[in-house]
């Protein structure tokens, strides 16, 4: 739960969130530890749902915490009053009071990476919605557990198909026996690693490679800066867990969605970008249908970018 500004509890300062990016929170929350990379998480401000994604990264440090006390017993469940005075009241032995006790704690601070797959759902579901999808009734936690099943059925109900085949997708980062592709593999890091949670290796390296031959240079629309670039896979990197040398481009960071949704793909025979009908109405990518992409391909990418083709166009046209 993102609450933002329409926060209850009083008895902390809340976190930094950048709810298409990131989250935040620290061990003095519950469920703290249960998460890790390669989770689906579903995001809301406690009013209806704002967007699914799935965990890249989880860093964890050192840090401190400020948490407001009730005077009388201690505890931090206050809620802050918005109108009303006294400003603070006990949730747990009723004290009415304006001035908390303050109390700074040692605590691990955690922060999820989930920008890569993030998709933005505002009011797909409600807040009846997710609360009936939560696996332990009646949970307040800001981090509840939910019931996967019943969440990508919800989705799928109102019309998120896309949005679901991108969480089972990115969710599932360890499938093995996967079948041989195209391409020569080069010198990164392979597979995930295990240290606090399970990451993918290499990435950074795959990315400064590409940077490298391409420039800041998005293969679909021409020069970008280069912090808006990404490394896409032309390939599903989650089931083979291998960068291939040739086997990406630097995207913009709204075309690799595109491009991994299969809303953008290649024509392989003549290069050209073909958008997809859905998303031919919006301007900004429907002027790229047709257009050749920006730079010279590899033999292996075009390889990559048929199978891609192969997956995304044959099969429905």
């Amino acid at each position: 739960m993102a609450a933002g500004d329409d926060r209850g509890h009083g008895g902390n300062e809340g976190y930094d969130d950048q709810i298409d990016a990131y989250y935040s929170w620290d061990s003095n929350v519950p469920n703290h530890r249960n998460l890790s990379v390669g989770d689906p998480i579903a995001i809301w401000d406690k009013q209806r749902l704002l967007g699914v994604s799935v965990i890249e990264e989880i860093q964890a440090e050192a840090g401190t915490k400020l948490l407001r006390r009730c005077p009388t017993c201690w505890k931090t469940r206050i809620s802050e009053r918005k109108s009303r005075l006294p400003r603070y009241r006990c949730m747990r032995c009723k004290a009415e009071f304006d001035e908390a006790v303050p109390d700074v704690v040692p605590v691990t601070v955690y922060r999820a990476r989930y920008d890569a797959a993030w998709t933005a759902l505002d009011g797909a579901l409600n807040e009846d919605d997710l609360r009936a999808l939560a696996k332990n009734p009646g949970d307040i936690n800001a981090m509840r557990p939910l019931d996967w099943v019943g969440l990508t059925d919800a989705l799928a109900a109102r019309g998120a198909v896309r949005a679901v085949d991108r969480l089972v997708a990115r969710a599932d980062l360890s499938v093995s026996g996967a079948p041989s592709r195209p391409g020569v593999e080069f010198d990164p890091p392979q597979g995930h690693a295990h240290a606090f949670v399970r990451v993918r290796r290499g990435q950074r390296q795959f990315r400064d490679h590409l940077l490298s031959e391409q420039g800041g240079m998005c293969a679909f629309t021409g020069p970008a800066p280069e912090r808006v670039l990404e490394a896409g896979h032309l390939y599903s990197y989650a089931q083979l867990g291998t960068h291939y040398r040739h086997g990406g481009l630097l995207l913009r960071r709204d075309i690799h969605r595109l491009f991994d949704d299969g809303l953008l793909s290649v024509q392989p025979s003549r290069l050209c970008i073909d958008v997809a009908p859905d998303l031919a109405k919006f301007p900004q990518y429907g002027r790229l249908h047709g257009e050749r992409l920006t730079l010279q391909l590899r033999s292996e990418q075009v390889d990559w970018l048929a199978q891609h083709w192969e997956e995304h166009r044959t099969s429905t046209r």
